[in-house]
């Protein structure tokens, strides 16, 4: 992995400064948890160009701890891209062709929220509805660490955090009060960018 470049983490949206509900200390502290991210991928790119590949073994060596900790680092780095990046809109209610496949696939706004809601307050660390190629629908998924991805050939087009380090400054242990800031943050504009940059059909 000699050959891979390092990251950079993308700027904090001057947006994200100012949302509904949820703290610019809140955003900020978040947002250095994800530079961190983003620096220990790159930290551990570079020991793997130097690692003992003939070592490798699964109960335990140096190349495995490495990969198993990549995967936590770059998830870390591509949950809070999406994160960020759709928050600091006027929130509501899904608009457009994102919208058209909400209701396609859950009935109605009101039960894909519902779901989605649901599907936060169980999760450990993540819900996604995120676009299923295989299935060819939404879904809402769940995910309990950094690593553990919607599922193999699914788009993430909605990506709400629910480690506590996102809501505990302003919400303590309220996480449903947090998640309802976060649908009043969404911006409907970015998601139709991604529905459409991905060809996802409608």
């Amino acid at each position: 992995m000699s050959n891979v470049e390092e990251l950079a983490a993308r700027p904090l949206k001057p947006a994200l400064l100012e949302l509904a509900g949820i703290s610019r200390v809140s955003v900020e502290a978040h947002y250095r948890l994800y530079q961190g991210y983003v620096a220990k991928r790159n930290e551990i790119v570079g020991k793997l160009a130097e690692v003992d590949r003939s070592a490798a073994n699964q109960v335990y060596s140096d190349l495995r701890a490495l990969k198993v900790d990549l995967t936590f680092a770059i998830g870390g780095v591509k949950n809070h891209e999406v994160y960020f990046e759709h928050l600091g809109g006027p929130g509501g209610d899904p608009t457009g062709a994102f919208r058209a496949l909400v209701e396609r696939d859950f009935g109605s706004v009101d039960a894909w929220r519902a779901d989605l809601t649901a599907t936060g307050l169980a999760a450990r660390g993540w819900a996604w509805t995120a676009y299923d190629w295989d299935e060819g629908r939404l879904l809402n998924l769940l995910g309990d660490a950094q690593n553990t991805f919607p599922v193999w050939n699914a788009t993430p087009l909605v990506a709400l955090d629910v480690y506590e380090h996102a809501y505990f400054i302003d919400y303590q242990t309220d996480r449903a009060a947090y998640i309802d800031a976060f649908f009043e943050n969404l911006d409907w504009g970015v998601v139709n960018g991604w529905v459409a940059a991905y060809g996802v059909p409608s």
